[in-house]
């Protein structure tokens, strides 16, 4: 035991800056170490779980410092190369490190603090008379020793118990308790095998001889034992089976297999697994075309030199085929592989062919998993996860990065142009490409940036040879590149052509497609049936009375709803307005297309994948899967079937409305367009066939629409590189937005002025606003934004700290306390 003071520098997961400082208690003081988690006191009821990022001798000045509660942790669970790395991302995106704590940990790490209440120590009943309620909490108490407020309220039966609970502690007789409780739960699996006795074959016969009498159920136990384990004695098999391969496949199996028990035939034991599923890989080696290998040796050559190369590939042109030889190099040096994606949806397609040449060894790691399964994967890089020597790579979106790698050698991030890898809300603000190629600097990673259609930002640093660059202009296996094909709406609209939200054109295309047994593709970047109700006397839209938009109709559910703050209402028969019943439906989503296509094509089998079908876990891969196997011919999607999907027999792709994503009021508008119309349209005319694209458009002129169709990303990128120097947008400047938030819309509008007024004086000619988004109010907070342009230059960060500190400055003023601002950093 040690006679030395010790303290403990800690992190909460808390949007305040900086560490608090704890004191480390004796019999701790052997124990404790950085990286671990701890639970501390904060404030004068809370108890949280924090993280010890420094220890050391220094008591702190002006306060007496609390003791730590406990450890939660052996070992540190955080590595100092992840405490560096969230540093830098709270200081690029100006937020604290208790937000970027909170982002990176999986849930089951971040303890969760909850009111429980017992009996007061001090309480003596001494007669008084007790209300039924109040006796019915004291005695579960007496029971129980302590209660959640939920289960108090079971037992009062009532709804809002905390009003009886509030009497009870000014009588003395409760006391509320903040706990905390640790979600993280090992696997176990019962695991069931014979007992010596019954390792011998004479006593073994005479029990089947038994069993095949009295109890069949028993003797099918028995048997599937048998075919599970294999015959005792066997060196090949363990003779452990896990008890519900021995209980589901037999009707009343459970109760069979207790009999067995207390017949002493088989015993138990409890084993930590995995609760992921054993793979093995099964695929061979990758082989090139010349022009894969071309490009190989070309990455590999630019990795001597420069940090970061680009792979700027066309659409199924086999840079998949690529980055699985990389990575088998990578892990073959004994390196750690991080592989981004923009979308979950992704993941499900691109994980089992990883997994075929890579089996256990790669890992996924992503938001619809549960905490047991994130905290396992978290666990298996830190080196402590049953059954496991590692993953040497690691699969996933954005937050992926945060995991702790300790080898890491390459980082893959492909369709590195999708505004996906941006966090929106909440903080931290980051951008998963640009803070990934920092953190493999951090680690003296390369870095591969994969994209048909590379972001204007990179291609202009590869322009400029910062980036390696390496370009594949061939599709794998001479597959052509699609025809692209353009469907004039407002000249079949005045024609009376259109069939609903169809040209002929697409209609017919999609028909032949179909006879030849070839799937179809249709994109529409809206989900929900119709995209507003109007009534045509007065034009009324139902709006969010939460937010400042119109409510999307959803016929699955019949219900109008928001997809800012989630409100929903009944269509209403009448206008609410001028009393006519003239309501009627206005726009189209993926819904209301999926409904007409069987129309048009009542055999064929229609899917939907955009947010309202993927919710569940293996909902994605459901949909693929069922596309892949041709169980769905026509699929409706939004922008998630354009990210990197491959399917081998899709021979029409139908992009519904293009003039949507060429209007968006956004300087990014026309690079979006130009690469979510090229990627989708990449979907098309994979392996032996040449597909083909028709975009609907009203504006069939427009020069990214012809962009797309001669497949010319030089053109669109010099077009909008001219415009984006001409008006000071990035790559040549950097963008940060502050939202300034107020329920009161007067408040909200005097912030955003005086804060205008100041950041225009600090940085003149590089301010604009203030003014609304275009949605001004979401969930009763209206909204303005200021936009400041910062020069590309080494006085970016002084920039950036004088922002931070002009913000502080203006928060600390009483008229501003109440107004949120928010930080965007490099906003998309």
């Amino acid at each position: 035991m040690t006679d030395r003071t010790i303290f403990a520098e800690i992190l909460l997961p808390l949007p305040i800056e900086g560490c608090f400082t704890y004191r480390v208690p004796r019999h701790l003081q052997n124990l404790v170490k950085t990286g671990q988690r701890a639970v501390v006191p904060f404030g004068r009821n809370k108890v949280y779980s924090g993280l010890i990022k420094q220890l050391h001798e220094n008591p702190p000045s002006g306060f007496q410092a609390r003791y730590i509660h406990s450890l939660l942790d052996e070992d540190a669970v955080v590595t100092p190369m992840q405490f560096a790395f969230w540093e830098w991302v709270a200081k690029y995106y100006l937020c604290t490190e208790g937000e970027v704590m909170q982002a990176a940990l999986p849930p089951a790490m971040k303890l969760s603090g909850e009111t429980r209440i017992a009996i007061n120590p001090l309480y003596r009943h001494d007669g008084e008379p007790l209300g039924e309620k109040e006796q019915a909490l004291l005695q579960a108490l007496e029971n129980r020793r302590q209660l959640t407020l939920g289960q108090a309220a079971d037992i009062a039966s009532l709804a809002r118990v905390l009003p009886l609970i509030k009497t009870m502690m000014a009588r003395g007789m409760v006391i509320l308790k903040e706990e905390l409780e640790n979600p993280w739960r090992p696997k176990l699996v019962r695991f069931i095998s014979l007992t010596p006795l019954f390792t011998c074959e004479k006593i073994l016969k005479d029990l089947f001889g038994e069993l095949e009498r009295k109890a069949p159920r028993q003797l099918e136990v028995l048997m599937q034992y048998f075919r599970e384990a294999g015959v005792p004695g066997n060196e090949e098999a363990p003779g452990q089976v896990a008890q519900e391969k021995l209980t589901t496949p037999v009707k009343g199996g459970y109760a069979a297999l207790q009999a067995l028990m207390k017949k002493g035939v088989f015993q138990t034991t409890e084993k930590v697994v995995s609760y992921f599923d054993h793979l093995q890989a099964n695929t061979p080696t990758v082989s090139f075309n010349e022009h894969q290998e071309k490009a190989h040796l070309e990455i590999r050559a630019l990795f001597e030199t420069k940090h970061v190369v680009l792979l700027h590939g066309v659409t199924s042109s086999g840079k998949t085929e690529i980055y699985i030889k990389l990575i088998r190099e990578a892990m073959e040096r004994g390196e750690q592989v991080l592989y981004l994606l923009p979308e979950i949806a992704l993941t499900a397609q691109i994980i089992s062919r990883l997994q075929g040449h890579f089996g256990d060894k790669a890992g996924i790691y992503h938001s619809r998993f549960n905490p047991m399964e994130r905290t396992e994967v978290w666990n298996n890089l830190l080196g402590r996860s049953p059954g496991s020597d590692g993953y040497g790579l690691i699969l996933g979106p954005r937050s992926a990065m945060f995991l702790p790698f300790r080898k890491l050698g390459l980082v893959i991030i492909d369709e590195e142009h999708e505004p996906s890898y941006k966090q929106h809300d909440p903080a931290p603000r980051y951008h998963a490409r640009d803070a990934a190629i920092y953190l493999a600097s951090m680690h003296g990673a390369r870095v591969l940036l994969g994209s048909a259609t590379p972001s204007l930002e990179v291609y202009s640093q590869a322009q400029k040879g910062k980036f390696g660059h390496v370009h594949i202009d061939k599709r794998h296996g001479g597959v052509r590149m699609p025809e692209i094909l353009v469907a004039d709406v407002r000249k079949d609209t005045r024609s009376g052509a259109m069939k609903s939200h169809f040209s002929p054109l697409l209609l017919r295309q999609m028909e032949e497609s179909l006879a030849a047994g070839e799937q179809v593709m249709l994109f529409q970047n809206r989900r929900g049936f119709s995209l507003r109700l109007e009534c045509d006397i007065c034009q009324w839209v139902p709006g969010c009375h939460q937010c400042d938009v119109s409510l999307v109709y959803h016929k699955k559910n019949n219900r109008l709803c928001c997809h800012y703050c989630g409100y929903s209402m009944p269509p209403p028969g009448i206008c609410s307005q001028c009393g006519s019943t003239a309501v009627k439906m206005k726009g189209f989503g993926t819904e209301k297309i999926e409904e007409e296509l069987p129309l048009f094509f009542p055999e064929a089998r229609i899917g939907r994948m955009d947010l309202d079908t993927t919710r569940s876990k293996n909902a994605y891969r459901r949909i693929i899967e069922d596309f892949e196997q041709r169980k769905i011919d026509i699929l409706v999607g939004t922008q998630m079937i354009s990210k990197g999907l491959d399917f081998d027999n899709v021979g029409v792709v139908g992009i519904l409305n293009a003039d949507n994503l060429l209007n968006f009021p956004d300087f990014r508008a026309h690079e979006r367009a130009f690469q979510l119309m090229a990627q989708v349209s990449g979907r098309a005319g994979r392996h032996l066939k040449r597909g083909k694209v028709i975009i609907q458009a009203y504006n069939v002129g427009h020069p990214v629409i012809k962009q797309v169709i001669a497949n010319d990303y030089e053109a669109m990128f010099r077009q909008q590189m001219s415009e984006r120097k001409q008006f000071h947008y990035p790559p040549f400047t950097r963008l940060v937005r502050l939202t300034t938030l107020h329920g009161d819309e007067k408040l909200t509008d005097q912030a955003s002025d005086q804060l205008a007024i100041r950041l225009k004086k600090a940085f003149p000619g590089k301010v604009l606003g203030p003014e609304y988004p275009v949605v001004t109010r979401i969930k009763n907070q209206f909204m303005k934004n200021i936009l400041v342009k910062l020069d590309r230059s080494t006085k970016l960060v002084t920039h950036k700290a004088h922002l931070n500190q002009i913000i502080r400055e203006f928060q600390k003023e009483k008229a501003w306390k109440q107004v949120r601002i928010i930080f965007n950093v490099d906003p998309v």
